[in-house]
């Protein structure tokens, strides 16, 4: 049985809902309907069928590789749907909307595939059909068509490539495609993209500019504006050269108004844009004049309602200044408040100075408050002083008239009938004075009940509940996440303006964010000093690997603080170097000065197990895999920390294993044999170590070790174990030790003369 056309609809509505769900069924949805939307089909397939074909290639959901297979198969369905000269307009709009989506992607097509010439002639077919309909198919076709234009230019002109390497990521332009090429060779596309360019630019030249194709071509350049610098000047001097409202002197219609004002809009728009993205740029200023004359040509245009009236030509009240003066008509500059009314009188009365019944009737409390003030505040602003006062002198005269009447009423005397008729006088009205003074006769009324005092005690909080080991946790790293997020905001200190104030200088005193981070490193090493000590055996020596890979099952605060530390400078380790080296200063200082006072614990075969080698070797595993042959971090953080060893050295020759960075390895070895000497003794054992088990770090490491220790070179046999003293008579201290140990005079007179060369090492 037959399904109907409204009920194949239905079908298809579901599946769009499908693909819409899940973007991965758009590959069998669009296989699956190409034979039921061709041109034979039924004119509601076709127009479903370019819909959603639009749709599916603008899709942000469906992968670029899928939507480059995918154009190709549907190619030849767009080129039919195009091929017939009576033709729905809903139909060729969204078949021109989808061969813009797919032009860039079968172009890359046929970049990887140079021999698939029937792919590229169906494409030139749909760009030839859509050409052909710019200049005369209906204005919503038109605008479509400037789409496409669009999307052939920026594909036809060379752009900006991000990676060689990696063609499928990079911007699709003509600039990805070999010279030889033999279905697109460069120097047939580019001249075709300029020609349309200026094609595309001809609107702004017409004498009747029609104003939805200007903007719809002006909403098409500030992508060129913003891809091809190269054509970027081209446009923007014509935009500047175009007046949108050239046609504002002649006698406007209201449809005419409405098209002038979204051309002038969408053109100060675009240009708005430009100069947002470069301020300096070359057309910065005359993007700047064109915009203010713009401007005021819109508002002497337009702007009616600010422009003064003229006076009238004849009088609004009838009477002109000679009657006036002859008659003595004249009209009151405010009006007169009307009377109050007899009895009682309320607040609404009292404060009303109109005898409007509109505006005396009218509820103002159903108003919201802050319309109310909206309102209120401007008239108060614009009302003359002297009706103000006229108002408010007129509100307090009647205060002041019914203050007087209320008095009056409350002195009044109560008339009594007394038992003696002869006392009566009907003309006897007591004065005022009279009154008092029998009222001053009264008895004294009762005073009120005064109460009780109360004592109130002081009033004490309660003690909050103590926080559990969680909630310590949870709090704590709160706190510290919400400094660290300040770090972010806060601007590098000026070199400039940075001061040397010496040794007497205290530290986060400018409330800058080098103050803070010394707030922050020294919580993490002085805050719990002394309170988690950790000891260790001297037979129980870890090596390094484990010291790095050691985890505190009970983590404090201070370590919190000092991983979230870690964290934030491996983010951005090459800016924030100078950071890890204060933080581990202030950790060597620390565990330095916590070894005295913790000599006396303990049965004398433990010690403390200081955090400066733990995070120092941290950081430095953390930053050596991405660390360059021309990188110069390590050496500034070699040279800096204030202790090294030999497993920072043992870090430091696994460089050499990667041939790109050997020299990064002897140059750093190289740089702290010169410029620090107690640890020279080791570092020339690494040298020799690297000459001796690494092919790739002889030749570098043979400049060296010639000079400092000319004698491995001379032994011919690389598996000889290094000599017990250098020829300097420093004695190098055993492996197992790894401290610094103070420089003899010869290699202090070494280090001066061949401090030149530090800097070239360091570069």
């Amino acid at each position: 049985m037959t399904l109907s056309v409204s009920d194949q609809l239905t079908q298809l509505n579901a599946a769009r809902q499908l693909v819409l769900a899940d973007s991965g069924l758009y590959p069998q949805i669009v296989q699956g309907i190409l034979p039921i939307v061709g041109a034979n089909a039924h004119l509601d397939f076709r127009r479903w069928g370019a819909d959603f074909l639009a749709e599916t290639f603008a899709s942000p959901q469906l992968a670029l590789q899928e939507k480059e297979r995918l154009s190709i198969l549907v190619l030849q369905t767009l080129k039919d749907l195009l091929e017939p000269s009576a033709q729905d307009n809903s139909v060729v709009k969204s078949v021109i909307q989808a061969a813009a989506s797919i032009y860039g992607l079968v172009f890359r097509y046929i970049i990887s595939n140079p021999h698939d010439a029937p792919t590229w002639d169906r494409m030139a077919a749909i760009k030839s059909n859509v050409f052909r309909r710019w200049d005369t198919a209906s204005g919503g076709i038109r605008i479509c068509c400037i789409k496409f234009v669009q999307r052939v230019v920026q594909v036809q002109t060379p752009g900006g490539i991000a990676d060689p390497r990696r063609s499928e990521q990079n911007e699709i332009s003509l600039a990805l495609v070999p010279r030889d090429h033999p279905l697109i060779p460069p120097s047939r596309l580019e001249p075709e993209a300029l020609g349309l360019l200026d094609r595309l630019l001809n609107v702004f030249h017409e004498d009747t500019s029609d104003a939805i194709l200007v903007n719809a071509t002006l909403n098409c350049l500030g992508t060129l504006i913003r891809t091809r610098p190269n054509a970027a000047n081209k446009i923007i001097n014509a935009i500047l050269n175009f007046n949108p409202l050239r046609q504002a002197n002649s006698p406007m219609t209201p449809r005419m108004k409405v098209q002038i004002k979204s051309m002038e809009r969408t053109t100060r728009t675009v240009l708005m844009n430009v100069l947002r993205r470069n301020e300096n740029g070359p057309f910065a200023g005359r993007i700047r004049q064109y915009i203010d004359r713009l401007t005021q040509a819109r508002f002497d245009a337009f702007d009616e309602g600010s422009r003064k009236r003229g006076s009238p030509s004849e009088p609004t009240d009838g009477l002109d200044n000679a009657k006036r003066m002859r008659l003595g008509a004249e009209l009151s500059e405010h009006p007169v408040p009307p009377a109050l009314p007899p009895g009682p009188v309320s607040h609404a009365q009292l404060f009303t100075l109109t005898a409007d019944r509109g505006l005396t009737s009218f509820d103002v409390t159903q108003l919201p408050i802050d319309l109310v003030v909206r309102i209120t505040l401007p008239v108060l602003h614009h009302i003359e002083q002297s009706a103000l006062d006229g108002a408010i002198n007129a509100v307090r005269s009647r205060y002041l008239g019914l203050k007087k009447t209320q008095a009056a009423q409350s002195q009044a005397p109560t008339q009594t009938t007394g038992e003696d008729e002869d006392d009566y006088e009907p003309d006897f009205e007591p004065t005022r004075e009279q009154v008092l003074n029998q009222t001053n006769n009264l008895p004294p009324e009762d005073p009120l009940p005064e109460p009780p005092d109360l004592a109130l005690g002081p009033f004490k909080l309660p003690q909050p509940p103590p926080l559990t080991a969680e909630e310590t946790e949870r709090v704590g790293k709160g706190t510290i996440s919400r400094v660290f997020s300040m770090m972010n905001v806060l601007d590098d200190p000026s070199v400039t303006k940075r001061q040397r104030p010496g040794l007497n200088r205290l530290a986060g005193s400018n409330y800058d964010k080098d103050a803070w981070m010394t707030v922050i490193t020294r919580l993490a090493t002085r805050a719990s000093a002394g309170l988690e000590a950790d000891y260790i055996s001297d037979n129980e020596e870890e090596d390094s690997k484990a010291i790095v890979a050691k985890q505190n099952p009970t983590r404090s605060l201070s370590d919190g603080i000092r991983e979230t530390l870690w964290k934030f400078i491996i983010e951005d380790f090459r800016a924030r170097i100078p950071i890890a080296i204060s933080w581990l200063n202030e950790e060597w200082f620390n565990d330095r000065i916590q070894f005295p006072s913790q000599d006396g614990q303990g049965d004398g075969k433990r010690r403390p197990k200081g955090n400066y080698e733990y995070w120092m070797l941290k950081v430095l595993d953390s930053i050596l895999p991405f660390l360059d042959a021309k990188d110069k971090v390590l050496i500034r953080f070699l040279s800096e920390i204030p202790a090294l060893d030999e497993k920072v050295l043992d870090r430091v020759k696994g460089l050499a294993k990667d041939p790109e960075r050997v020299t990064l390895a002897v140059n750093a070895l190289h740089y702290l044999v010169l410029v620090r000497p107690p640890v020279r003794d080791i570092c020339i054992d690494a040298l020799e170590d690297l000459w001796r088990n690494y092919d790739d770090a002889k030749p570098p490491t043979s400049k060296v070790l010639k000079k400092v220790r000319p004698e491995v070179l001379n032994e011919g046999t690389p598996n000889q174990p290094p000599p017990a003293a250098p020829p300097d008579g420093i004695k190098s201290p055993p492996a197992s030790e790894g401290k610094e140990t103070l420089p003899s005079a010869s290699v202090k007179q070494e280090g001066i003369q061949t401090a030149s060369n530090a800097v070239a090492a360091a570069g």
